[in-house]
């Protein structure tokens, strides 16, 4: 099943994508989305929607550094990292979860934005001590996602959550697809275009540590709670590997896909002005 969520005038609900056209439901939480089996109301077009992020406001919002080989070796430019033999991980903040076609915020403290396709695991059941060989039980479904990244703030932590963490910085969707719709889930391509330009290719078997070894290892430490997100990776070919550097413009439009699991877009914009209180 690929579940959407989008806006109504009554607030959000999920619906049943298939094909350009979504029947709606009256499911408005993941775990009721989760327990359809299909819907009665007549279908509408994709297009006329607004869509949401599929979960309106995960608990944890969790990414994998460095985890495909190819991004490892260009990342020793700009992070002074290399593959770790260790799964390295950092959260993104529950307000950087944005709508796949959402607007994405070029910081006013920085001029360093960079952008990470990444497939995205959506956790569907809590999960403790789970190992690898039923670490695909939990799992609710898949999202294409980008890890936009604020380079010069995540070189100046010691862990990357400064630069990783900004409002509006985890865009995902456009749909939530449940792993039985993936024939192949290694060979899916994962690629990123800015303004046109082809940046990212790679494919989900590139990963170092794979997603059950993901799942195994978050649990070993905490559990996983339904609607809590996994960045698992993003492959080679970010802006900051370039010479010079590929940073991110106002104006630009970012479009990351991944086969068989969707398209999102996003156009970045400065970040507004003025401070925010309550």
């Amino acid at each position: 099943m690929r579940l959407v969520r989008f806006a109504t005038t009554d607030g959000a609900r999920y619906g049943i994508l298939t094909g350009e056209h979504v029947t709606p439901t009256e499911a408005r939480t993941l775990e009721d989305a989760m327990a359809l089996t299909g819907s009665d109301a007549p279908p509408v077009p994709l297009a006329s929607l607004d869509l949401l992020a599929p979960v309106e406001r995960p608990r944890k919002i969790l990414g994998i550094g460095v985890n495909y080989a190819a991004h490892a070796a260009e990342s020793v430019s700009f992070v002074d990292t290399k593959a770790p033999q260790v799964q390295k991980w950092f959260n993104k903040q529950a307000t950087a979860a944005n709508a796949p076609f959402g607007k994405v915020h070029l910081p006013r403290v920085s001029d360093q934005l960079d952008y990470e396709v990444e497939l995205v695991v959506v956790i569907g059941k809590h999960g403790r001590h789970v190992p690898r060989e039923r670490a695909m039980d939990i799992i609710a479904g898949f999202c294409v996602g980008c890890d936009y990244s604020v380079r010069d703030w995540q070189k100046a932590s010691q862990t990357m959550i400064m630069g990783k963490g900004f409002d509006t910085h985890a865009p995902f969707g456009p749909a939530l697809v449940s792993p039985d719709e993936v024939a192949d889930l290694s060979a899916l391509q994962l690629r990123s275009f800015v303004n046109g330009e082809l940046r990212q290719t790679g494919h989900v078997r590139d990963m170092i540590h794979d997603i059950p070894a993901q799942i195994a290892h978050l649990t070993a430490a905490f559990t996983l709670e339904p609607g809590d997100l996994i960045f698992t990776g993003t492959p080679a070919g970010v802006g900051a590997a370039h010479t010079p550097p590929k940073w991110l413009k106002a104006g630009d439009r970012v479009r990351l896909e991944i086969d068989e699991i969707g398209m999102i877009e996003n156009e970045i914009v400065p970040e507004p002005e003025g401070m925010r209180i309550g």
